[in-house]
């Protein structure tokens, strides 16, 4: 057990047990409260089916929840965007307000909300619509945001090539219910919780945010000004950029990079349950790619296929080119092969020109990313196109400065990426905390009724 669930397990711990407990009859429920009920999932709710017809323009202007809307393990909504603003045409369904909207692709990632409108949700979710009086909307959320539920329904979209959750599988689930009266008690003990847990976790995400500040201050500072105070500078004719070293050189991206920047096939491909990692937008995270959320496997055909269009190699920059993380980088530093979606491009340096990794500080840095920013102010859809991308202005000094900046700035940066590893550390703590009390709590493992009271 990791130190984070020790500490989440030992603050559980100061709670009481109920007084009297029973077979639940189901091996991941264990005991529940003698008082409590073991129902399936489908005759206490329902998944709704019937989607809008493609043609219906009638809801255009409504919010459509997509996974991409929620947090994570939090069962909070990010943003929301109208139907319209997502260029959704097909594969929407009606949610009602008290509905519960789950993703059934990529069950790991534990993404629920209560709908709290007239709303849509994408073909990627299931709209549940609760149809039993015995069951509130907020304890079957919290249900479905238990570490026992969750693991279930990864162990059964394990199962298939693009993990998802099937809907049969769902339907004949084991839903733990306890009496109404007693649901209200306990989602308002976890509300209460989780809003100090979560508030703590704001904090810490705002130092995050400051520290990322800094340091992408001091690597812009560096990659704009070098490393002499006193080198003559010369006007870059942009209000972005101000000045840099007159000895610098200022070209598009496109005379930076080796081959012509190119992006992943503008389809959507048969998955398979194993063969090469095909990863989109959603792997790109801290600057690094995370294969544990790949969008899935591709033949082996395939990607040989897609190869043809785009393939990445070890140091080459994947940047975000559309969606909510437009503009996000990861450096590839893996050699095995693997395949990049449409979200993607690949920006490969032209070495003799530009070091990898100075590269991509320059893309990550702030006049770089207002560039980017400035391509969809007058978009509904975070967005850049290829010739837009290729036309980003670029300075850079030659090889030699470029690799003494890099010493410096990894010496500098080292401090700050130090804290924030500390900070995400205890964030990922107070994560493991949050769910280990709902976890505790949904099964009956501790009495909250007078910790509620």
């Amino acid at each position: 057990m990791s130190a984070g669930r020790s500490a989440a397990a030992a603050a559980t711990r100061r709670f009481r047990p109920y007084p009297a407990y029973k077979d639940s009859g189901v091996e991941w429920l264990g005991e529940i409260p003698a008082g409590w009920e073991v129902k399936k999932w489908r005759y206490s709710c329902h998944i709704t089916e019937g989607q809008v017809a493609p043609d219906d323009d009638r809801y255009r202007d409504r919010v459509m929840i997509a996974p991409n809307h929620i947090e994570s393990g939090t069962g909070r909504i990010l943003f929301t965007e109208t139907a319209d603003g997502q260029g959704a045409i097909s594969g929407k369904y009606l949610v009602k307000p008290g509905d519960i909207i789950y993703s059934k692709i990529r069950p790991a990632l534990n993404k629920a909300c209560i709908a709290t409108g007239d709303w849509l949700c994408s073909a990627d979710m299931y709209p549940v619509k609760i149809t039993a009086n015995s069951l509130s909307s907020n304890f079957l959320l919290y249900f479905i945001l238990s570490e026992p539920f969750v693991r279930l329904m990864v162990d059964e979209s394990m199962r298939v090539a693009m993990p998802k959750v099937n809907r049969d599988k769902l339907a004949a689930c084991p839903l733990l219910v306890p009496p109404r009266a007693e649901q209200e008690v306990i989602t308002a003990f976890l509300d209460r919780e989780t809003a100090k847990i979560d508030a703590l976790v704001a904090k810490k995400e705002r130092l995050i945010e400051l520290l990322q500040e800094k340091r992408t201050a001091l690597i812009t500072r560096a990659v704009t000004k070098g490393l002499d105070p006193n080198v003559p500078m010369k006007d870059s004719g942009v209000e972005w950029l101000y000045q840099y070293p007159a000895h610098w050189t200022d070209l598009p991206l496109k005379r930076w990079v080796a081959v012509k920047i190119t992006d992943g096939p503008h389809e959507t491909p048969d998955l398979v349950t194993e063969g090469v990692d095909f990863i989109s937008a959603e792997a790109v995270s801290n600057g690094r790619i995370d294969f544990d959320k790949r969008r899935g496997f591709i033949s082996p055909e395939l990607h040989a296929y897609y190869c043809r269009k785009c393939k990445p190699v070890r140091d080459d920059i994947l940047m975000c080119k559309s969606g909510a993380t437009t503009g996000k980088l990861a450096r590839v530093d893996v050699d095995f092969e693997f395949s990049i979606w449409s979200p993607l491009a690949v920006v490969r340096s032209h070495r003799s020109r530009i070091l990898p990794r100075f590269l991509e500080m320059t893309l990550g840095s702030e006049y770089v990313q207002k560039q980017i920013k400035r391509t969809w102010s007058a978009g509904t859809q975070p967005n850049i196109s290829m010739g837009d991308l290729e036309q980003l202005y670029v300075v850079a000094p030659n090889i030699e400065e470029q690799a003494k900046i890099l010493a410096d700035v990894d010496e500098e940066a080292g401090g700050f990426d130090a804290l924030i590893a500390k900070v995400r550390e205890a964030i990922e703590r107070l994560q493991e905390l949050r769910t280990a009390l709902i976890s505790a709590a949904v099964a009956g493992k501790i009495d909250v009724r007078q910790e509620a009271a």
